[in-house]
């Protein structure tokens, strides 16, 4: 059996299958995961109050794998053109790769230190495969409207930060339940539709194959949470993401705009950046656990851990929609004006609910005793 000469079916078919692997075996790996004691325990910081299971990225990076692998056997690969084919299996080994130290950290508790260290090691060794930022387009710096070449050596460093940045700030958004696999299957879908609008399957099919496993990992994520994804998993969404917007919106083998990226992805670097700059003024270290990010703030406002996520998913979704205008997508415009909508109607309903909650526990009397601290972070 093959696939129709269609990059939106084999896309689809990659979600689906992707979806479906991850929603099915995630309960495999759950159990598994009691049974070997593979566990993040409740403490003063954490938000859950029983053991649950935290390597449930084994699930999703089996679902990607898989996802990949079927539609490769069924003639799907066929679309893509012989170079960015390798582009797709380095782009899978690096997936492994930061997968596997996210694990390592996961089972060994790793500082942080070893962990970067490894990072940027695989990320080197990615570029010299292929996936890398050659050249950067800024238009409105260069006077020929060309993009700007870079040298091995700035390649190589663009590259890596690039990588191993998007990478943490996808772990560092794993502080709330279904937090980072929402925000990444968004951000994901979003690099599908810009993939395709720039006639890149191959990223199309990463992207949509990533989008799967993030939603379907989320169907046992979400708040109340019965599994974590650990660092395993977040460095896979991270790292992944990261690749794909590098093989994905391109106009050559090493010409990349990092717009459409930044865009769809501005949130959660703009949470990292803001976290690691208010740390380095007090003179900590950038990985000092506290309490600055985002959803921290929204929660100490006085949302609740699921509009907090709802927040943030609708805010991401904008931006997304935002990368297709500048994309030239079809029914661009469209898709904005849906995504304001729903971003508006988000803002304004949840405002109202949080006045309309603090003004009856005004006219409600309260034991002093009786406060809560804000749910705790599982990372810095």
């Amino acid at each position: 059996m093959n696939l129709p000469a269609s990059p939106i079916v084999v896309a689809t078919v990659s979600f689906l299958v992707a979806a479906g692997f991850t929603i099915g075996l995630v309960p495999v790996v759950r159990r598994l995961g009691f049974r070997f004691g593979f566990t993040d325990q409740p403490d003063a910081r954490k938000q859950h109050s029983t053991p649950i299971v935290r390597v449930g990225g084994i699930a999703m990076v089996s679902g990607f794998v898989l996802s990949l692998t079927a539609i490769w056997l069924l003639g799907g690969f066929g679309l893509v053109a012989p170079e960015r084919d390798q582009l797709i299996w380095s782009t899978l080994a690096g997936s492994l790769c930061f997968f596997l130290i996210g694990l390592a950290d996961d089972l060994y508790a790793l500082s942080p230190w070893p962990r970067l260290a490894g990072q940027i090691l695989v990320a080197s060794a990615i570029w010299s495969q292929g996936v890398r930022i050659g050249a950067i387009d800024l238009p409105w710096l260069s006077s020929t409207g060309s993009a700007i070449h870079l040298s091995d050596g700035l390649s190589l460093l663009a590259t890596v930060i690039w990588l191993v940045g998007i990478t943490n700030a996808i772990n560092w958004l794993d502080g709330l339940d279904g937090l980072a696999a929402g925000v990444a299957g968004i951000a994901a879908i979003g690099l599908v539709s810009v993939s395709f609008s720039l006639h890149q399957v191959a990223a199309g099919f990463l992207a949509a194959a990533l989008a799967g496993c993030s939603l379907g990992f989320l169907r046992h994520n979400s708040n109340p949470a019965r599994i974590f994804m650990g660092d395993g998993g977040s460095y896979f969404l991270g790292f992944t993401l990261a690749s794909i917007s590098i093989v994905g919106p391109a106009k050559g083998l090493t010409t990349v705009s990092l717009l459409l990226p930044l865009l769809i992805l501005s949130l959660p670097l703009a949470d990292m950046s803001a976290v690691i700059m208010g740390r380095l003024r007090e003179g900590r270290s950038p990985f000092y656990p506290d309490r600055r990010h985002l959803h921290h703030r929204l929660l100490r406002a006085g949302f609740s851990h699921r509009r907090t996520v709802l927040l943030i998913y609708v805010f991401t979704q904008w931006l997304a929609s935002i990368a297709l205008v500048v994309a030239n997508a079809e029914m661009r415009f469209l898709w904005l004006a849906l995504a304001t909508a729903i971003l508006v109607a988000t803002v304004v309903v949840s405002r109202r609910q949080l006045q309309a909650e603090k003004a009856l526990l005004e006219r409600t009397p309260q034991d002093c005793s009786g406060g809560s601290t804000p749910p705790g972070d599982r990372h810095g």
